[in-house]
């Protein structure tokens, strides 16, 4: 299976960036929000080259990877991956259930590619 494009949408590339943010000004320094960044670097890479691997959601085709804390959820299409939201888990999940259910796929693109994150 070729490796796809990985596309963030403008929703997720909020939430993530808001969450680096957050854990800043939280931790005053940004050595976790690095941290994070090299982990969802890492795992957006394995979701490129092997999109399947991880759980489908009840969401029509939605698949979800976890980073711990963290939900990377995207939708996979023949030559790109579109990931739709980055959820902190310990929100309320009644927010994440409103994102899943609006969004559609190839709405809100950032034209972000590869391994930006």
């Amino acid at each position: 299976m070729a490796k796809r494009n990985v596309i963030w949408t403008r929703t997720a590339d909020i939430q993530f960036v808001g969450i680096l943010e957050y854990w800043v000004k939280k931790n005053k320094t940004n050595t976790y929000s690095k941290k994070l960044v090299k982990l969802v670097s890492e795992r957006t890479k394995q979701i490129a080259e092997k999109p399947l691997i991880y759980k489908s959601t009840d969401f029509d085709d939605t698949r979800v990877a976890s980073l711990g804390n963290f939900s990377i959820y995207y939708k996979v299409f023949n030559e790109e991956i579109i990931i739709t939201a980055f959820w902190d888990n310990r929100q309320d999940p009644k927010k994440l259930l409103q994102i899943l259910e609006n969004k559609k796929a190839g709405s809100s693109l950032t034209g972000g590619t590869g391994s930006l994150r």
